[in-house]
């Protein structure tokens, strides 16, 4: 496996691959190869029978792995690490993989990650498309202990999660189960408010709840506001059906006892 972008969710999956007898190699500050290196790059392409991309596009649409070494890509098998973004706002509806690419940007354009996401898909990538990614060292317990935790006044707002080490079992299950190309939700299986897990993380660490605050009040940063910007609730069932994968936290309380 060769993986472009060895991040917080890459570096998850890549040890589950290890762990399992794959032999990985990888771009990105934790990696052994570098991006840049044209020839060290074409070489382990050659050397590699999968390849799984985690950069994500830049904001112009471009996505660098495919504007660098797209050629080398024919013949393999193909993943990458989308968002369920690009599903847009469904006002708290459900949506599933059979549901248009809708995530727009100014003017109406769609999104650069949904101009990433459909160019993978027609190239015939398993494209896996994550919800709110949390885990070990990225958590509201974290952000609990920091003080930055909010809860916004924003009644029926929903969001769906994923565990980072369920991202990992995912692909890994989709990999065993040699599933087709196409689209592939990886989220628990209870959306909920965000509110309501900020409120279970402070019974955990025995802590009083923030305040209620509007968006205004909170002073979120413009990628924090644009969470709330969107209502969907993902529906995960297709690799269930496809691979028997099941999260291993099935919610948001399973998730953050194991991190606590």
């Amino acid at each position: 496996m060769l993986i472009f972008g060895l991040g917080y969710s890459a570096s998850r999956i890549a040890a589950a691959l290890e762990a399992g007898g794959w032999q990985v190699e990888a771009t990105g500050r934790a990696g052994t190869l570098d991006f840049a290196d044209e020839a060290g790059v074409a070489a382990a392409l050659g050397r590699a029978s999968h390849v799984l991309s985690s950069v994500p596009p830049q904001e112009d649409g471009g996505d660098p792995v495919l504007a660098r070494y797209c050629g080398g890509l024919a013949g393999r098998w193909l993943g990458y690490l989308s968002s369920t973004g690009v599903y847009g706002d469904t006002g708290g509806a459900w949506v599933d993989e059979s549901a248009p690419i809708v995530g727009s940007g100014a003017g109406g354009r769609r999104s650069a990650r949904a101009e990433a996401d459909a160019r993978w898909l027609a190239l015939g990538a398993r494209v896996f498309r994550l919800p709110g990614i949390y885990g070990p060292g990225r958590s509201v317990l974290e952000r609990l202990r920091a003080g930055a935790a909010h809860r916004i006044d924003l009644p029926g707002q929903v969001f769906s999660r994923v565990h980072v080490d369920d991202i990992a079992g995912g692909v890994c299950a989709a990999l065993a189960a040699d599933v087709p190309p196409g689209a592939w939700n990886l989220a628990d299986d209870e959306p909920a408010s965000q509110n309501a897990v900020v409120e279970h993380g402070c019974r955990l660490l025995g802590i009083p709840a923030p305040p209620l605050q509007s968006l205004d009040e909170a002073g979120l940063s413009p990628m924090a506001r644009g969470f709330y910007a969107e209502n969907r609730r993902v529906a995960n069932g297709r690799l269930g059906r496809a691979a028997g994968w099941t999260p291993r936290h099935p919610t948001y309380r399973e998730g953050l006892a194991s991190l606590l």
